[in-house]
């Protein structure tokens, strides 16, 4: 069954002042089945980030359209976007986006509390201690590194059990080691919980972890974008 999927999409924009057409995607076909784990690569600027940013209700296509969990988001407001990424996508990024002044605990459940639904305790328990965070629930921020911070940055974007989680270079402020620890905690939790993963790296190694690699190159998929390549 595929989660997500992407139908001739294109996002075009002018830039600078003879107004030329950058075309940052050109045409994607995408399919990601429920469950899976898929790495989007390329060079700077192949697209890989405004992909992401169409796959997660961020910004808007030119034209195509963008299938999550069988609802075509391309049309829809801002209003609804806001409410269907809420309930439906997870988002894990590079600089963590942890509220200073709430605890790892509180940092965790806001966007289910963000939706007014009151969060499942015995999940989120579960997902704090399969990401080694038990100990450090109420701790703040700023008493935690970086990799304990981008867990819980995983465990918030896990806590809404969205039908995916987008991570955008998960592993970018983090060194090789700890990048590693994540990522295979990343793959772990994606079994565990059921969930599917679509995240942008820079990294082949980081990369191969995943069960499937797609590749940009001038906003079109140059490798691996149907689930049966």
């Amino acid at each position: 069954m595929d989660i997500l999927e992407t139908r001739n999409l294109k996002k075009y924009y002018k830039t600078g002042n003879n107004g030329i057409t950058v075309k940052a995607l050109d045409g994607i076909d995408l399919s990601i089945k429920k469950g899976e784990f898929l790495s989007i690569t390329g060079t700077s600027g192949s697209g890989k980030t405004t992909l992401l940013h169409m796959l997660g209700g961020l910004d808007t296509p030119t034209s195509g359209s963008i299938y999550v969990d069988g609802k075509d988001i391309s049309n829809l407001d801002k209003d609804e976007l806001a409410i269907f990424r809420r309930r439906k996508i997870g988002f894990v990024f590079q600089n963590y986006n942890l509220l200073p002044l709430m605890n790892v605990y509180e940092n965790i459940v806001l966007p289910v509390r963000l939706d007014g639904i009151k969060p499942d305790k015995v999940f989120i328990d579960k997902i704090i201690t399969a990401l080694g965070l038990p100990d450090k629930k109420y701790f703040m921020p700023c008493q935690l590194s970086g990799g304990q911070q981008q867990r819980v940055a995983l465990a918030r974007a896990l806590a809404a059990k969205p039908s995916i989680i987008l991570a955008d270079e998960p592993t970018g402020n983090l060194d090789s080691r700890t990048s590693l620890d994540v990522l295979g905690l990343i793959k772990t939790c994606a079994a565990q919980f059921g969930q599917t993963i679509a995240m942008i790296t820079h990294n082949e190694e980081i990369a191969q972890m995943a069960g499937r690699i797609i590749r940009l190159e001038d906003g079109r998929i140059c490798g691996g974008g149907c689930t049966n390549d």
